[in-house]
Order: C-alpha cells, then sequence, then structure tokens
C-alpha cells in the first residue's frame, strides 16, 4: 500500500460583502464555503479553487497557503 502525499491547502478570508455584485459571484463565494464577512475556509489547493479565488479576488484574501 502506497501513501499519497499530502495535498496542499489553502486558507482563505473573505473581507468584502457580496452586496450589489454579479450573482456569478456569490455563487464562487459560496463555492469557497464563504458567505458572510470575516468567515475563513480551508480547501484544497488545486487550479480550480485557485480559479476561484482569481474570480472573487476583490472580496476575498489569502490567510495562508500551505
Amino acid at each position: 500500500m502506497s501513501t499519497a502525499p499530502a495535498s496542499k491547502t489553502v486558507t482563505v478570508e473573505q473581507i468584502a460583502a457580496p452586496c450589489r455584485r454579479v450573482h456569478t459571484q456569490r455563487e464562487t463565494l459560496i463555492g469557497l464555503g464563504l458567505n458572510k464577512m470575516n468567515r475563513r475556509s480551508t480547501l484544497v489547493d488545486t487550479p480550480a479553487v485557485r480559479g476561484m479565488i482569481r474570480s472573487v479576488r476583490h472580496l476575498v484574501r489569502v490567510v495562508d497557503g500551505q
């Protein structure tokens, strides 16, 4: 049995409200596990997650990436 390498994670924090934003940006925040101010979510660091963060970069902040 081989062991898979530990997955890298990235923690994002919501720093702005999605009020008056495009509906897809609200949905992206929900997809990232965020929906209220100052909430943090730790996610597996994949290209899909990085793309989601990039699309709402004005609403979130990357706290740390391990």
